[in-house]
């Protein structure tokens, strides 16, 4: 009564389940393993975070690429900003999330002569994209900064495309080897993204970039659990299709006999 599993529909279907299976087991487990890295990227963030300052100097270097286990780290840096080089990036969004305008790239200019790229914040578009808009004045003499170590800003890192041809002192990415083809000094890999200054500003100033959220996890983990529940749901399918099937047949089968031959 089970002939009918040889026929190629039957054996195209089950062919078909038998490769859907093993499919839906391994995306199961890629979205496990992206899960598993979110978990651990949030618990790095979160220590990177909370570390004590260290000087900036020694995390970062000219042409030194931030490693990921730097990624987020609480540094310090005292020196002067060189306002004369600062520069907007574009395309920013505000913390509220609707508000588009530009972040504030301003180099600070270190003891030994060497600088590093400060996210000072964002400010608002105010208008228009071709303009140069109007930044706060960055404070004067000698400060000292904490921030969060960030890596140079790609295209595949960002998702941001890179432009040429844009209004002077305007960018795209925040690049430590870009910015540094037009810096007088040598200029550290990454960025710092700026949390406190002291003494404290006596001005207005861009609006601080928000700590990263080291909470959430995503929905990898319930994306896993879907793949698998589907993969375990192929052969259930397939059992309840193989039993309506032999029961049509049966029931097909005890109808002609059923039916009186004519004389």
């Amino acid at each position: 009564m089970y002939r009918f599993l040889l026929s190629r529909q039957w054996v195209i279907l089950t062919l078909l389940g038998l490769v859907m299976i093993p499919t839906m087991i391994k995306l199961g487990y890629w979205q496990l393993h992206r899960h598993e890295h979110r978990v651990a990227n949030n618990h790095l963030i979160s220590q990177n975070v909370k570390a004590a300052a260290v000087p900036v100097e020694r995390l970062a270097a000219p042409g030194k690429a931030v490693p990921r286990e730097d990624l987020y780290r609480s540094v310090s840096a005292t020196g002067h900003y060189d306002t004369a080089h600062e520069v907007v990036a574009r395309q920013r969004t505000a913390a509220d999330g609707q508000k588009n305008g530009y972040h504030v790239i301003t180099p600070l200019v270190l003891d030994d002569g060497r600088a590093i790229l400060v996210n000072r914040g964002w400010i608002d578009a105010d208008g228009g994209l071709t303009a140069l808009p109007k930044i706060p004045a960055a404070e004067s003499g000698e400060i000292t900064v904490t921030g969060r170590l960030r890596p140079d800003e790609t295209s595949s890192s960002t998702g941001i495309r890179n432009k040429s041809g844009l209004p002077d002192r305007m960018i795209m990415l925040i690049n430590s080897t870009d910015l540094a083809k037009s810096s007088p000094q040598q200029l550290l890999g990454g960025y710092l993204e700026l949390a406190t200054t002291s003494p404290k500003p006596s001005g207005a100033q861009p609006e601080l970039i928000p700590e990263p959220d080291d909470s959430s996890i995503g929905p990898h983990m319930a994306y896993a659990i879907q793949w698998w529940l589907f993969s375990a749901m192929v052969p259930v399918g397939w059992v309840i299709l193989v039993r309506r099937e032999r029961k049509e047949r049966i029931t097909g089968q005890e109808s002609r006999k059923s039916v009186p031959v004519a004389v």
